[in-house]
C-alpha cells in the first residue's frame, strides 16, 4: 500500500509520527539524496556526513512541511540548507585552526594535493561559487526544470537562467587557463 502512496501524504503521515512513513519516504529518496548530497560536497566521505545529517532531522524537519510544494522540492531545499550550514560551520573550523603552524600547512597541502587528484569536472565545480555550485548540481545533477531549482532555491527562475550562463562562461574561462598551461 506505501508504494501507491504520494510522497506528500507520506511525509504528512510520518510527522505525525507514522514510523513506517518514515521509512518508505526514505527508502524512495535515501539514494538521490546521496547522489545529490555528492554533487554539493564534492567528496564521497562529505556526501556522506552530509546525508546522514539530513536523514537524522528529517523527522524534526518534517513538521514544518506544509505541502505547498512537491515533496522532492523541499527535500532538496533541506538539503541544500543542510549543506550551506556545513560549509559554515567547516569555514569556522578553518579560521580557528589558523595558526596551528607547520602541522596545519601540511595538512593544507595534503589536502590541496587530493583536490588536484580528483577529475577535473569535480574541481571545476568546487570552484564555483556555492550559488552557482548549487544551481549546477539541481538542474544538471538532478535534471530539475530551472523553474523547479528556482522553487529549491527561493530564487527567480531568471536568477537561475543566468546562474546557469555564468557557469558555461566560468568553465570555459577555467578549460582555457588549462589548455594554455
Amino acid at each position: 500500500m506505501r508504494m501507491n502512496t504520494s510522497d506528500e501524504a507520506l511525509a504528512q503521515a510520518a510527522a505525525a509520527g507514522d514510523r513506517d512513513a518514515f521509512a518508505a519516504l526514505l527508502a524512495r529518496h535515501y539514494d538521490r539524496l546521496f547522489a545529490f548530497a555528492c554533487r554539493l560536497t564534492g567528496t564521497r566521505d562529505q556526501a556522506e556526513d552530509l546525508t546522514q545529517d539530513i536523514c537524522a532531522a528529517l523527522p524534526r524537519k518534517l513538521a514544518g512541511f506544509r505541502a505547498e510544494a512537491r515533496f522532492t522540492t523541499w527535500l532538496y531545499r533541506v538539503a541544500v540548507n543542510a549543506a550551506h550550514d556545513r560549509r559554515r560551520r567547516a569555514a569556522s573550523h578553518a579560521r580557528a585552526a589558523d595558526g596551528w603552524g607547520d602541522w596545519e600547512l601540511n595538512r593544507r597541502a595534503a589536502n590541496d594535493e587530493d583536490t588536484a587528484a580528483q577529475d577535473w569536472l569535480a574541481q571545476a565545480m568546487r570552484a564555483l561559487p556555492d550559488d552557482l555550485r548549487d544551481t549546477l548540481a539541481l538542474v544538471l545533477g538532478e535534471d530539475l526544470s530551472q523553474a523547479e531549482a528556482a522553487q529549491v532555491l527561493d530564487i527567480s527562475p531568471g536568477t537561475v537562467a543566468w546562474r546557469m550562463s555564468e557557469v558555461k562562461r566560468r568553465l570555459r574561462e577555467m578549460h582555457a587557463t588549462e589548455e594554455r598551461t
